[in-house]
């Protein structure tokens, strides 16, 4: 541990054999090809593995950098699972955008359907006639709606499976006042509908101020994260006798400690920072009970 601590010359050999390794490996595999295998993992290992895919380069290359401007073993793992879960720590913004489509578009397709429904016109031809002019968040759900429709499901069912596929508890509001609707057939659609619309509103009036909002903390805190990770880089680089007794075993660990109080920090942060889910009305048990 401490002659790769100490000697820039073992450390140079070490990444250059694990780069012409990794070399050679890669021009073997692609003259002899992969072999295909049936996936038999669970959707959350799909997940993983393409989230594994799409960032693990790109942290092993940074902990490599890291690692051989500082020759801190800690610093560059440390690094690494930083470049690694960094959409996780500081992202969000996509998945907060996309709720937000899929709210307005839900207001939309609600206030479609009270129109449509006033012109007295039966539930089931008034999803089918408002399904093809819905906003491209829900127009592929609302479609497959159509097509079980089509199949002679039930409408209320037909309902119940709209409101897995959508997974959402706004969307739960509306399908509930559907399925009633369906099974009962009472009147009062229209007016209900009209309301569910303008809460739906409401609630993307909300979600864009939130979003807006956390644009400006959001990019404060990758700014501060930035200059906590290059300030000790820095200094490892062009003063590294600031920095000497964390070149030591004990040093390393202290480093450890700093690392991981630093890391759950940020986790904390982006825990606080995350907005909570509107609770579902229609689980998978209820919805088909």
């Amino acid at each position: 541990m401490s002659d790769l601590l100490t000697s820039p010359d073992l450390l140079l050999a070490l990444i250059a054999g694990l780069a012409a390794g990794g070399g050679i490996a890669l021009l073997i595999a692609s003259i002899i090809g992969w072999p295909r295998k049936v996936r038999t993992r669970s959707g959350t290992g799909q997940r993983l593995a393409a989230f594994a895919r799409k960032r693990g380069a790109a942290a092993a290359i940074t902990a490599l950098v890291v690692l051989a401007l500082t020759r801190w073993p800690v610093a560059a793992i440390g690094t690494g699972l930083l470049v690694l879960f960094w959409s996780k720590l500081f992202g969000g913004k996509k998945e907060e955008t996309a709720a937000l489509e899929r709210v307005e578009a839900l207001a939309a397709w609600t206030e479609s359907l009270r129109d449509t429904v006033s012109a007295a016109v039966g539930l089931e031809q008034a999803v089918q006639a408002s399904a093809r002019a819905a906003a491209p968040a829900l127009r592929p759900h609302l479609l497959t709606l159509i097509d079980r429709l089509r199949a002679k499901t039930p409408l209320p069912q037909a309902l119940e499976l709209l409101a897995d596929d959508l997974a959402d508890g706004d969307a739960d509001v509306v399908i509930t006042a559907l399925k009633d609707n369906a099974r009962l057939r009472g009147p009062g659609l229209s007016g209900v509908l009209g309301e569910l619309a303008r809460t739906a509103r409401e609630n993307a009036d909300v979600r864009r101020r939130v979003l807006a909002q956390r644009s400006g903390t959001r990019r404060s805190v990758q700014i501060v994260v930035t200059v906590c990770v290059a300030f000790p880089v820095g200094m490892a680089v062009f003063n590294p006798g600031y920095v000497e007794p964390y070149r030591s075993l004990q040093g390393q660990g202290v480093l450890v400690l700093v690392a991981a109080f630093f890391l759950a920090g940020l986790a904390w942060l982006r825990r606080l920072s995350t907005m909570a889910a509107p609770t579902r009305l229609l689980t998978r048990g209820e919805a088909r009970g």
